[in-house]
């Protein structure tokens, strides 16, 4: 069986890490998250929070190229014994897909991408919740989020069989069941 890489992408606070982490739990996959590999590549705490602004510090373009490459070497080694693996973050930008689709091809395995999106209204929700709670890893704010709007390339070079697309103002758990059967090749 040819292993697979789920890849959760969206804006910040669409829901991407909630979903990741269900499925992760639910099938038994190792799931790989940008913000937690970025903190630990910056030699800091996960709930250490880093307020820097869009595309600066542990934030800056170099870092995250280091962040997406860093997923990719962790997946590795359960690709390779034939497992399926979850990575976790914005995937902002064609560039950074087009990376995981290579090296998808280059180690056998088939690489889908779940794009998670919600309201503006969910999405400030969810960043004030976010900002009050200690052990939140993301860093994200709203500002964060208007940046990282306009600068967010749609995924244009994905098909309908590489591409889910989700409201993930639904509950959670509806969400899963969808994601499940799109994996399974069921309508939904």
């Amino acid at each position: 069986m040819t292993p697979e890489v789920l890849v959760f992408f969206g804006l910040i606070a669409s829901g991407k890490s909630t979903l990741a982490g269900l499925l992760a739990r639910e099938k038994g996959w190792p799931w790989f998250n940008t913000d937690r590999v970025r903190k630990e590549l910056a030699g800091i705490s996960p709930t250490e929070r880093r307020p820097e602004d869009h595309g600066q510090g542990i934030y800056s373009p170099e870092m995250t190229a280091r962040t997406y490459q860093a997923l990719l070497e962790r997946a590795a080694p359960t690709v390779a014994a034939g497992g399926n693996v979850i990575l976790d973050g914005s995937y902002s930008r064609k560039t950074d897909r087009d990376r995981v689709r290579a090296w998808g091809r280059d180690n056998g395995a088939e690489v889908r991408f779940v794009l998670c999106s919600c309201s503006e209204a969910e999405t400030r929700r969810r960043l004030e919740k976010r900002a009050r709670d200690p052990l939140a890893v993301s860093d994200g704010r709203w500002e964060i989020f208007v940046r990282q709007r306009r600068s967010f390339e749609e995924p244009d070079e994905l098909g309908a069989d590489q591409l889910l697309v989700l409201d993930t103002g639904d509950a959670p758990e509806r969400l899963l069941t969808t994601v499940e059967k799109w994996l399974a090749g069921t309508d939904h």
